[in-house]
């Protein structure tokens, strides 16, 4: 039977280290335990909340809802061809683990995304994206319970409108769905990403020209961790700010304004994508802190929790980078996080 406890503290099941009280919480670890969730939910007329690894989240006030820590685990191999690899992971499952199963056996696609952060069942509903590279490019499908009834659907690529960042779960279906698991198709003859951020410069430090899909995965793993806080010693919530996307004609006069600054492809042949980071960065605010929190002194795009934080403090650094920005460039950044 599901245990439900009331009141209970979401802090501690975030990374961030801020929250608020949840009315109800209760802990997923197989799907019968989402059936009696649903069932509860309904008879107390709540919504439901569901929390995976709490690493891209800022709770900023009291849930008036059932929130569900997600922990249905395990990776299994559904289908393989000479070609190409299917492989499923249940919701509650670390993203690395998945990530890891996959570069263990030289299957290609999502090495790039290796140590990102957070569970499998978030990846989807962010689109999440690193090193030149995001989930769209491998998903095949995902697995859903409806919420409201128990019903479940399986969602293939068209289904799930991903974006930059986006998909439809973060608005169309914000809060209908559980994710249940997620399958990735990847290659057995990958073609590897080199060209994007350090990884190039990371490979030759170490003497490496061409590199296996394991090496590139250590590499990315050593670059994220030169640049990014470990939550277990300084808590976070991982990349803040999205990396704005300006149409060419406004990139072309910050460009001018400030010759050095960094930009990458965007989604539309219109638009350039410039380095949250950077900007933050060049508006004054790496390593700055203001009492319990502030932006990372490696790493701009991160904001810091330096113990004690609360989330009023927290948004007002948000606002005031924000601010800062666009005061300095003109440019609108927004945050990735989920601000709830």
């Amino acid at each position: 039977m599901l245990k439900i406890q009331k009141q209970i503290d979401l802090t501690p099941y975030t990374t961030l280290k801020i929250g608020a009280k949840a009315a109800y919480f209760a802990v997923i670890r197989e799907e019968n335990d989402l059936e009696e969730a649903i069932i509860f939910a309904r008879r107390q007329k709540l919504p439901i909340f569901v929390l995976g690894g709490g690493s891209n989240i800022l709770i900023s006030r009291p849930l008036k809802a059932l929130v569900l820590k997600n922990e249905l685990k395990g990776v299994r191999v559904v289908k393989e061809t000479t070609a190409s690899a299917w492989v499923e992971a249940r919701s509650g499952e670390w993203w690395s683990a998945l990530v890891y199963f996959a570069i263990e056996r030289g299957w290609g696609g999502a090495e790039n995304l290796y140590y990102v952060p957070g569970t499998v069942g978030a990846a989807p509903v962010q689109n999440i994206g690193a090193y030149g590279a995001e989930l769209k490019d491998v998903f095949a499908s995902l697995r859903a319970i409806d919420v409201r009834n128990g019903k479940e659907k399986v969602f293939k690529l068209k289904d799930c409108a991903f974006a930059y960042r986006n998909s439809i779960f973060k608005n169309k279906y914000k809060g209908r769905y559980f994710i249940a698991s997620v399958t990735l198709k990847l290659s057995k003859h990958p073609v590897l990403r080199l060209d994007y951020g350090d990884i190039r410069a990371k490979l030759a430090e170490q003497g490496i020209k061409s590199p296996s899909i394991q090496q590139l995965a250590e590499a990315i793993r050593q670059i994220r961790d030169s640049k990014l806080p470990n939550p277990a010693v300084i808590a976070n919530a991982g990349s803040f700010f999205k990396n704005p996307e300006i149409s060419l004609n406004a990139f072309k006069k910050l460009q001018k304004a400030f010759p050095e600054i960094k930009f990458f492809p965007a989604s539309k042949a219109n638009l350039v994508k410039v380095p949250a980071g950077w900007l933050i960065e060049q508006a004054g605010f790496k390593g700055k802190r203001f009492g319990a929190v502030g932006m990372y002194e490696k790493q701009a795009l991160i904001l810091v929790n330096y113990g004690g934080a609360t989330a009023r403090q927290a948004l007002a650094q948000v606002r005031r980078v924000q601010a800062g920005v666009f005061k300095k460039f003109g440019v609108k950044i927004e945050p990735e996080v989920n601000i709830i």
